[in-house]
């Protein structure tokens, strides 16, 4: 997706790159034939922090893990160096730690129950060695600082053979060679002579040497610690949360209002979007994602239920009712339905690397939109298009309202998004490439593959709208087995710098690289 407008005319446009092939790397909490998942387990949300090397998952049961990666690190043995011959290296990650993020509440005013379930991750700017990270359920938001923490531990002394209780403090006959008593806050309590000399036994001509007691080693223990607390703010779930690019602000939403935060101040936001009409009765959609641009402090998008996405700008009002720039596919005449409007509503919504273009997800398809041309999507791309037969039988079943993530690659060159049957879909975005690759999160992703032939593509910078179906001749798996609605795959980031992807299915956590 680069502006390729300074080449030369005459230089003839070069080949698109070929389809990549995605391998297995590594698996999280993978289940055993007929294992039962728990609810609580079920990862919620995934999310690589700016330098990709690490990765954090929140589940339904309000915890937070945190992983990091171990193959960045400097090669020293044999093995790291021949490794390095390779071209493409394999990407390792370890568990690091967890933590407790939210716990189930009850609102008594509302009669309402609140899930601990994880909404939505997101990284903050490290410092001093700590990792900082915003998470969210459907009413609060919480600011964590994860950070490493020496504990030191104390070497015995040789009175009698002491035994090391706790923090080095010596069990025994000979406790203390003080006269009081070191209480738990720092007092002393004073004891009687007596009482010393019954505890204190000096062998005969006294040690022939005493042994101080030492710090003999720094062990580190990983602390999670939550800074602040953002709450009550919204009367509906929230639904986003995203950083600002100026390091210092976020903005959380839910259905009808987008709320500004400073990461400092826990007691007050400030309401810059709200979509909600004085006669609820006059709803006609609501907000379903929202993301900061990742360049300029004062720009964020947002998506709504009926597919289109609104950019804004934090310098026109204090209160933003008017967008600056509208995004939406304009409906073909005679093709509505009853599914039109649910299937058209946007579930996520990310700024590529660079700001201008934005990538959509709906039900069916994604969408790659230039933020200079608001007139339609540059690029569509139809997910399972082949399910649309089936829309009575998704409805009836309510998977027609599953929420599916999306994701772009660092440079921008390709896309990606989940889909039934523990199923995601990779597409190409480059001028003239007709990659579409259907994987599967399992040990072995290729193994549902179709090859497709080969479209001719369109250059994005011909301001073309590209329709990239991909898989549409697939009535039902590519291995004749009947569409799984209950294993989707709704979550799945992308390295920030690297062609690696972490995708979630139930409770597992599947990374695979190309």
């Amino acid at each position: 997706m680069s502006d390729r407008g300074g080449e030369d005319a005459g230089q003839p446009a070069a080949s698109p790159p070929p389809p990549l092939e995605w391998k297995f790397s590594q698996v999280f909490g993978e289940r055993t034939v007929g294992e039962e998942v728990q609810e609580v387990d079920i990862i919620s949300a995934i999310e690589f922090d700016k330098s990709g090397d690490h990765l954090a998952t929140g589940d339904r049961g309000g915890r937070v893990v945190l992983f990091e990666r171990t193959d960045t690190k400097d090669h020293t043995g044999r093995k790291d160096l021949e490794r390095l011959d390779y071209p493409v290296r394999h990407p390792e990650f370890r568990y690091k730690t967890e933590f407790q993020s939210h716990e189930p509440e009850f609102d008594y005013l509302k009669s309402l129950e609140i899930e601990e379930k994880i909404n939505k991750i997101r990284w903050c700017q490290s410092a001093n060695g700590a990792l900082f990270l915003l998470s969210t359920n459907d009413k609060t938001i919480k600011f964590w600082k994860v950070q490493e923490k020496k504990v030191r531990r104390v070497s015995e002394m040789n009175l009698n053979g002491p035994q090391p209780i706790g923090n080095g403090s010596i069990a025994g006959s000979s406790t203390s060679a003080s006269s009081g008593t070191h209480l738990l806050n720092g007092g002393h309590a004073e004891r009687s002579s007596n009482s010393l000399g019954m505890e204190l036994s000096i062998p005969p001509g006294g040690f022939p040497s005493l042994r101080l007691p030492v710090v003999a080693s720094n062990e580190t223990n990983l602390l999670a610690r939550c800074r602040r607390v953002y709450a009550h703010a919204h009367d509906y779930h929230i639904n986003s949360i995203s950083n600002n690019s100026d390091g210092e602000t976020f903005i959380s939403a839910d259905d009808l209002r987008i709320n500004l935060w400073n990461l400092e101040i826990s007691y007050q936001s400030f309401n810059i979007v709200d979509v909600k009409p004085s006669n609820m009765e006059d709803l006609t959609e609501v907000i379903t994602a929202a993301e900061f641009h990742p360049l300029h402090c004062n720009t964020l998008a947002y998506s709504s239920s009926k597919g289109s996405i609104r950019l804004i700008d934090l310098r026109q009002s204090a209160l933003c009712d008017n967008h600056s720039q509208l995004f939406e596919e304009h409906e073909v005449a005679g093709s509505r339905s009853f599914f039109t409007e649910i299937i058209a509503s946007v579930s996520d919504i990310k700024f590529s690397r660079d700001g201008r273009h934005i990538l959509s997800r709906d039900y069916m398809t994604l969408k790659l939109w230039d933020i200079n041309m608001d007139s339609g999507p540059v690029a569509t791309f139809q997910v399972h298009e082949h399910l649309r037969p089936r829309l009575c039988d998704l409805y009836e079943n309510d998977s027609i309202f599953d929420k599916f993530e999306c994701c772009l690659s660092g440079d921008g060159s390709r896309v990606a998004t989940g889909s039934y049957s523990n199923q995601f879909r990779v597409f190409g975005t480059v001028p003239g490439s007709s990659e579409a690759t259907t994987l599967e999160a399992s040990k072995n992703p290729m193994r549902r593959q179709v090859q497709l032939p080969a479209r001719p593509g369109r250059s994005l910078g011909s301001l073309t709208r590209v329709v990239r179906r991909g898989g549409e001749s697939l009535g039902a798996e590519p291995d004749g087995s009947p569409h799984d609605f209950t294993t989707k795959l709704l979550h799945l980031a992308w390295h920030p710098s690297e062609n690696s992807l972490a995708c979630a299915a139930a409770n597992s956590l599947y990374m695979y690289y190309a």
